[in-house]
């Protein structure tokens, strides 16, 4: 659920955009909410990290479980993350492959990107991050990034984490505009963060429109 395909830049290279890795150096294991099809697999592969992807889409899903076959230490789960375990939500499916798909209505996002629209939409249940990754079989303490690309989940996803003291870096995309409706501000993430002990350490545009851009920002975990 990300602008890769043509005519969208490609979200890994901008998320590399200060140094290649340059935050998954050192680190034990990510969190990818957002999966999409794991593009970043083989990235993450080459730093030996422990990886739990979480996509909510099926027929993506798919394609992620097949992408990610031989990797080692790489494990899907299928399921849509926010803030209040079993809420049911709407995901709506966006027309580039899923990849601006969102639980969010389409607001100012034509400015930038008209040709996407919203062709179907499916009912979901609602987990928080520990119940996703409790079900997963996997351990919390295995990880220590996290990466979300939700199109306007993050900050739900943030609210019903719980401790977020694990983590050594928070990746996520933001936006200083409705980019869809009731679209949380990178004002918003940073201050629900910087209660939480994180401070913005990269921030890198990708995207600029008549109301606002768009970026990929990378928060750091002071007490680590």
């Amino acid at each position: 659920m990300r602008f890769k395909s043509k005519p969208f830049r490609k979200r890994w290279d901008r998320l590399r955009g200060k140094a290649p890795g340059w935050f998954l150096k050192g680190a034990k294991g990510v969190i990818h909410i957002g999966a999409n099809n794991g593009a970043e697999w083989r990235e993450y592969a080459e730093h030996g990290l422990n990886v739990l992807w979480v996509e909510p889409i099926p027929e993506v899903f798919a394609a992620l479980e097949k992408n990610i076959s031989g990797a080692k230490n790489q494990t899907a789960v299928k399921g849509l993350v926010s803030d209040i375990s079993g809420k049911v939500v709407t995901l709506n499916i966006s027309s580039n492959d899923g990849q601006s798909s969102s639980v969010l209505n389409l607001d100012k996002h034509a400015e930038i990107w008209p040709e996407v629209s919203y062709v179907d939409a499916i009912e979901l249940v609602a987990e928080t991050l520990p119940e996703i990754v409790a079900r997963s079989g996997r351990s919390m303490d295995e990880f220590d990034i996290l990466v979300m690309d939700t199109q306007g989940s993050e900050l739900a996803i943030l609210q019903g984490a719980g401790d977020l003291s694990p983590f050594r870096y928070i990746h996520t995309e933001a936006a200083d505009f409705e980019l869809y409706a009731g679209y949380p501000r990178l004002a918003q993430i940073d201050a629900f963060l910087s209660q939480a002990g994180f401070k913005e350490a990269h921030r890198w545009r990708f995207a600029q429109g008549p109301s606002g851009k768009c970026y990929d920002v990378t928060f750091r975990n002071h007490g680590k």
